[in-house]
């Protein structure tokens, strides 16, 4: 990675060195010989930070759901079937097809009197950051997401501005009457640890299910 390397002078033993430099606020890897050591921050293997989260992210005050105050939308913090703790997400996630995610919402609306319902495509991708390293969700905002598909709203198999990204087994185009098949049979889902999203999901699959709804300032 291009990073300076710096000099020291090794003691006979290089333990206790060593134990001091374990300390120290960054990774070293030590070479030592003829009394010598030569030091490089061990960036590759050890330097790798969570995934952020997309600008205007904040925790409600109770931490209930996560707004985005860019785009006015509410986030439920935990998947269904996980909790929000005051902590972390617990319990475990309701794994769902299309149809009981979609009806999932529906209750949650009823019950809450909010308009909740499941993301577009392009929305469920903003909350993946893929530049971290590993890439995914924060979490801190998301605990315990889970790192594999998820369900989105979109079903048009037209709507290839659903992907941000390019991945060519989202964006091939169909037509004719096997196009209206593959809408009727499949959806869209988006890949929480990679932001992927694709057209050719099942929706008999059993996937997690974050709902989101809209987000009006107090």
């Amino acid at each position: 990675m291009g990073a300076m390397t710096h000099t020291t002078h090794c003691a006979q033993s290089p333990a206790p060195w060593l134990a001091q430099q374990a300390r120290a606020a960054w990774p070293l890897l030590v070479f030592c010989a003829w009394g010598v050591g030569v030091v490089w921050p061990v960036a590759d293997a050890q330097a790798q930070s969570p995934a952020e989260p997309a600008p205007g992210m904040v925790a409600s005050p109770d931490g209930s759901f996560v707004v985005d105050e860019r785009m006015r939308l509410a986030w439920a913090r935990c998947v269904e079937g996980m909790e929000w703790n005051g902590k972390t997400c617990t319990g475990t996630p309701l794994m769902l097809d299309r149809a009981q995610a979609r009806a999932r919402a529906n209750e949650r609306w009823k019950a809450e009197g909010m308009d909740w319902r499941l993301p577009r495509a392009p929305e469920l991708q903003h909350l993946v950051n893929k530049t971290a390293q590993p890439p995914g969700v924060d979490a801190a905002l998301f605990p315990a997401t889970p790192p594999e598909w998820h369900w989105t709203s979109t079903t048009d198999v037209k709507a290839g501005q659903a992907n941000q990204y390019t991945y060519s087994n989202t964006m091939q185009n169909r037509s004719g009457q096997g196009e209206g098949q593959m809408s009727y049979l499949h959806g869209w889902a988006v890949h929480m640890r990679t932001g992927e999203a694709r057209k050719d999901v099942g929706k008999d699959s059993k996937l997690p299910v974050r709902l989101v709804r809209t987000w009006v300032a107090p």
